[in-house]
């Protein structure tokens, strides 16, 4: 993004922010705290293609998996990207993954529209999870050249 005015740079700050909140509250096991990061009618598809209505719903759900499956782990992710689409509105791709200890490679990556609530916080409207699949992506590249995106556009790539 060219627009480096305050307001931009705070709202960047606050989106990114969002995005911490969340990774911290999945670490601290808080299905309470991870929920309230989501509007009232946002929309969860986990990597395995659940779908998760609404910041309530989500956290719920979110705590009986910290209680059970997700015990102990942590969400490592980092940012690739984020794009302002207006005021009110965020697309961030990030790179990561689930684990009780650090990963040697974070192989998903997920897409989250953010949107600025009426209180003027910025919530989660939706997020798509998905495994990378290395492989059958460098197939796709070598028997299909057009299909590989262009740099920027790639997992490792800026986006810019």
């Amino acid at each position: 993004m060219t627009d480096l005015t305050p307001t931009a740079q705070s709202d960047d700050v606050a989106v990114r922010d969002l995005i911490a909140r969340s990774q911290d509250a999945w670490n601290r096991g808080d299905g309470v705290a991870y929920g309230a990061c989501f509007t009232t009618d946002a929309t969860d598809v986990t990597f395995v293609g659940t779908v998760y209505r609404g910041g309530a719903e989500i956290g719920r759900a979110h705590q009986a998996l910290f209680d059970s499956f997700l015990a102990g782990t942590r969400l490592h992710l980092e940012i690739l990207d984020v794009r302002r689409y207006g005021a009110d509105t965020a697309v961030i791709v990030t790179r990561g993954d689930v684990a009780k200890k650090a990963p040697r490679r974070l192989g998903k990556l997920a897409t989250y529209v953010v949107v600025r609530d009426a209180e003027g916080d910025w919530r989660i409207a939706a997020v798509q999870k998905t495994q990378h699949k290395p492989l059958m992506e460098a197939i796709s590249f070598r028997f299909q050249p057009a299909t590989r995106p262009g740099r920027a556009s790639a997992p490792g790539g800026s986006g810019k």
